[in-house]
């Protein structure tokens, strides 16, 4: 059978996409059945960037379908620089079974899976964040019991949180709102692809610099810090051109009463949300990280679990 990667939700078609949402919630309901999926099976968990929630729940992840992982720190990797990447790859397929890589660049990523013959899956980069992704769409389906229809409002910067998120709702079906500062929109080839997948799937995205204009009537409002890793030179000047963008009560006003707060983790609290909408009973945060544990083993069982 042909290996398969997970770098971007795109790659999957909208079947597959909704499959690995709705195995991600049987995964999560019964876990016995599982606990032998990929016994014997090695992940190799490559990190540039540091991480709680990628890094718990993939080792966790891993173990809990009866495998087991080996941490790879950037010391003793040094991606491109003590050694390729391409040897890194060529090196790990011969000894694991599988790598998940969280990095700064995108290239590092698919050169990882260009050269390996093992399933390599994206834990971040600086373009996409398609496992947070899976977690956020499954987390949507589990409180809202649908997603084709579901209005999500994303409000801040257009950055690989929301990149992943227009792609995943281009395979499900879901509208999308974003809002964002003007300059900080989400990639404009990934828009006009999700515009294009969103023919098929019902999908919807709308673009404005209006936050409540995109929150209005959402079902889910979901934001991301203002400053990503890699980017602290520009925290000055982003605390003011993100001001206006804050999810606080006013805005969380706008939208349907019963809708959803989501944030990937970790939230700087008082700037890109209040206390008062994180805190909420209308906030699913925590459920949601706890998803990527169960998004990320389906991930997993899917490629690593391949004959």
């Amino acid at each position: 059978m042909t290996k398969r990667d997970f770098i971007t939700i795109r790659s999957f078609t909208p079947a597959e996409i909704q499959k690995l949402v709705e195995d991600a919630i049987r995964i999560k309901t019964n876990p016995a059945e599982y606990d032998e999926a990929l016994k014997g099976k090695a992940l190799a968990m490559i990190f540039e960037k540091p991480s709680l929630r990628t890094r718990v729940t993939f080792d966790v992840g891993i173990h809990q379908l009866g495998g087991f992982s080996i941490y790879l720190s950037p010391a003793e990797i040094n991606l491109g620089k003590r050694e390729s990447v391409a040897d890194v790859a060529r090196n790990l397929e011969r000894m694991v079974q599988g790598i998940m890589a969280r990095t700064f660049s995108h290239r590092v990523v698919e050169e990882l899976a260009e050269h390996a013959h093992i399933p390599v899956i994206n834990g971040l980069t600086d373009f996409n964040h398609p496992c947070q992704a899976m977690a956020d769409y499954m987390t949507i389906l589990e409180v809202k019991k649908r997603l084709a229809g579901i209005k999500l409002a994303y409000v801040g910067d257009g950055n690989n949180v929301a990149v992943s998120l227009i792609k995943g709702g281009a395979r499900l079906g879901v509208h999308l709102a974003l809002a964002t500062p003007p300059g900080y929109e989400p990639d404009a080839e990934v828009v006009r692809w999700a515009r294009a997948a969103g023919e098929e799937s019902g999908c919807r995205i709308e673009l404005t610099h209006d936050p409540v204009a995109a929150v209005t009537g959402a079902d889910a409002i979901y934001t991301d810090v203002w400053t990503s890793m890699g980017q602290e030179a520009e925290t000055a000047a982003r605390l003011q051109i993100f001001r206006p963008y804050q999810v606080n009560e006013a805005l969380f006003a706008h939208a349907r009463p019963d809708a959803i707060f989501l944030h990937c983790l970790p939230a700087h609290r008082g700037e890109e949300v209040t206390d008062g909408v994180i805190e909420s009973p209308r906030s699913v945060v925590f459920q949601q990280a706890e998803n990527r544990l169960h998004a990320q083993k389906a991930i997993m069982l899917m490629l690593m679990g391949q004959k």
